[in-house]
């Protein structure tokens, strides 16, 4: 970011941009030897955080459109890392489940995606680390005056 204009370093988008772009590189990275992308990550984490969910309430979860969840799923079941099954409960809808490799790729991914973190973070203090992620989320989940 040191050739950015000068006039734009402060800027609260500009910052927040470029500070996405390198945590999702460092991500990326760090990605890639399990054959996943951040996105799918976050499927896997929410589907292993969940009793067999339906594909429905993981898309909810996410808030992703069903037909990208269903192009989600695809994927994430054509590299073997999740099933889908009838629910016992309600045979018109599907669950999800980890693959035993899902669960493998799932706890490796994750910790190597937990060192990506550590990185981006390496900057700040163990302190300040802490109080900007409590600070991105009491901003991400504020449903305010606008």
């Amino acid at each position: 970011m040191s050739t950015t204009a000068p006039e734009l370093n402060g800027r609260l988008g500009h910052l927040l941009k470029h500070a996405q772009a390198r945590l999702a590189a460092l991500n990326a990275e760090a990605l890639e030897p399990f054959g996943i992308s951040g996105r799918e990550l976050a499927v896997l984490l929410v589907i292993a955080g969940q009793d067999a969910p339906s594909q429905a309430r993981v898309a909810g979860r996410l808030g992703v459109d069903r037909t990208t969840m269903v192009a989600f799923l695809d994927t994430l079941e054509g590299k073997g890392l999740l099933a889908r099954r009838p629910d016992p409960g309600d045979r018109r809808r599907n669950v999800v489940v980890l693959t035993d490799h899902g669960t493998d790729t799932l706890r490796r991914a994750t910790a190597a995606s937990d060192e990506a973190e550590r990185r981006f973070l390496a900057p700040l203090t163990g302190a300040d680390a802490a109080t900007f992620r409590s600070a991105l989320t009491a901003v991400a989940s504020y449903d305010g005056p606008a």
